[in-house]
């Protein structure tokens, strides 16, 4: 390995950025700024990618809602009963839920009512509905919720005002956390006789009905058969949400790649600068080592030491910073891009996504032509006489 690396070289190298240090200082924060905005659009999209991953897995294979006026409705109840009569239905949920706007904190927490010996609709759901208190108001909420909660000093319980303006006591029995922050970041869960009601919704009614195909092959067929039972009724499939949210993240991920091209268009000015020639004082430099004895290729390596050292060094930097902006201060402002800049929605942790291929790309994309664009046109003045250089 000695053999290989010249550490005169290297410390030269090292002098070299030391001497022209403002120069070096002001490229390697250049240079970090670009890695650290590549590199945050990045984890930012492959953490949104994975909460969405994950929200869509949760999501029930057929969901029925009543349409009237083109108004969501409440359903009846007793809708239940024909669709399981349905060949390849095998369950059927009657979901009581709703946005609740608490107007102190200016969010909207998600109502959901499970049942206790119902058969829950969501994995999730099973060890919330094993721990809930059934036989008194009482709550389970989400870590969003009880972080707003908190601020608002409601530790122990929280006061809903009903339709009616009367208000229900409900106790907080405990936080839980779904496998998805998206899914459970807003949400409280109670039982369905609770948010009955606090929304003023009767017994007959629910607010849609959730549907589990046996045979996932057959969900299209179950929901056209549903649909023609019930035209009054929107019926939604997985793969409809799966596609809606899939547009919605194209349309927003439009906007990253537009920061992302000026990323690199301004990267790539800044190289095609370098390219393009050497100062006057470098081409002197490369003659003086030259007339003292340097070969054509201790030149090159010395170029290669300084454009490594400053863009490894630039890399790191970015990539650190980059981390904790993301998943330490929740990247403020880049993530509203695809989040929305509503305050009716409790904000949420990135979830920790590491991508190999992520980092790969971007050390790919800045380091090696950062290094290129040294040694290029060090290898056009190093390749002349001594003397024909420093003239």
């Amino acid at each position: 390995m000695q053999n290989k690396i010249n550490f005169y070289i290297v410390e030269y190298a090292i002098n070299s950025l030391l001497r022209q240090k403002y120069k070096t200082i002001f490229i390697s924060i250049v240079f970090s700024m670009l890695v650290f905005l590549l590199s945050s659009l990045f984890f930012i999209t492959n953490s949104i990618k994975y909460e969405l991953k994950q929200t869509l897995e949760a999501l029930p294979d057929i969901t029925v809602q009543k349409i009237k006026g083109g108004r969501h409705y409440d359903i009846d109840v007793s809708t239940i009963d024909e669709i399981l009569d349905i060949h390849g239905v095998s369950g059927a949920v009657a979901r009581v839920w709703g946005y609740y706007y608490f107007e102190n904190a200016g969010v909207n927490f998600s109502l959901v009512g499970i049942d206790e010996y119902e058969e829950q609709y969501k994995k999730s759901f099973v060890d919330v509905a094993a721990n809930l208190d059934f036989t008194k108001p009482s709550m389970i909420v989400g870590e969003g919720v009880k972080i707003v909660m908190d601020k608002n000093y409601y530790k122990d319980y929280f006061n809903f005002i009903k339709p009616d303006g009367t208000l229900k006591r409900v106790d907080i029995a405990a936080t839980f956390k779904a496998q998805s922050e998206l899914e459970s970041n807003d949400v409280i869960v109670m039982s369905k006789e609770n948010v009955r009601e606090i929304f003023d919704i009767s017994a007959q009614k629910a607010t849609d009905i959730v549907v589990r195909v046996a045979n996932f092959n057959e969900v299209a067929t179950v929901a056209s058969k549903i649909k023609l039972l019930y035209p009054d009724t929107r019926v939604i499939t997985k793969d409809d949400l799966k596609i809606s949210y899939q547009n919605i993240f194209d349309y927003k991920s439009g906007i990253f790649l537009a920061l992302f091209s000026v990323s690199l268009f301004t990267f790539f000015i800044i190289i095609y600068d370098r390219v393009s020639g050497l100062s006057s004082e470098q081409k002197r430099e490369i003659g003086i080592l030259k007339a003292v004895g340097w070969r054509v290729d201790d030149v090159l390596k010395e170029k290669f030491y300084e454009g490594f050292i400053v863009s490894i060094f630039s890399y790191l930097v970015g990539i650190t910073l980059s981390f904790a902006f993301v998943y330490i201060f929740k990247a403020p402002l880049l993530q509203n891009i695809f989040l929305g800049y509503s305050q009716l929605k409790t904000s949420f942790n990135l979830p920790f996504v590491f991508d190999m291929q992520t980092l790969a790309l971007i050390f790919f994309l800045s380091v090696p032509i950062y290094i290129a664009a040294i040694i290029i046109p060090s290898w056009r003045s190093a390749t002349l006489e001594a003397d024909e250089v420093i003239r």
